[in-house]
């Protein structure tokens, strides 16, 4: 049973930085390709950023460019997402995820099989 646990999560105000956290357990992580999605009130999941297996190929929501990263650490389980000079738009549930297929849409929720119960970040005015 793959498992996934987010951390990091809090409220900063208005150009601050968070780091987040995802530890996978349960599978090979070192396999999985990850995600990150983000869920305001009200509004639909999406998108914010994943990164491959190895770590060489990236990909962000043009809100997100610039300002976030996404990185990972396979000999820890773990997968990052640093974000810089937040937003009040920014203000959303996080989550992390992972496709247990080797070939998938990186910004597409419907092609990820595994989630974290998700973590709130809140960027105050």
């Amino acid at each position: 049973q793959v498992q996934l646990v987010e951390s990091g999560g809090g409220l900063v105000q208005t150009g601050g930085s968070l780091r987040l956290s995802c530890v996978v357990s349960g599978g090979t992580f070192s396999a999985y390709n990850m995600g990150w999605f983000r869920q305001a009130p009200g509004k639909e999941r999406k998108f914010v950023a994943a990164i491959t297996w190895g770590g060489g190929n990236t990909y962000y929501a043009d809100s997100v460019k610039g300002r976030f990263t996404i990185s990972r650490d396979n000999a820890k389980n773990t997968v990052h997402l640093q974000m810089n000079s937040l937003k009040p738009e920014d203000t959303a549930v996080y989550s992390c995820a992972a496709p247990s297929r080797t070939y998938w849409l990186p910004d597409s929720a419907s092609g990820y099989d595994y989630w974290g119960q998700g973590t709130q970040v809140t960027v105050s005015s």
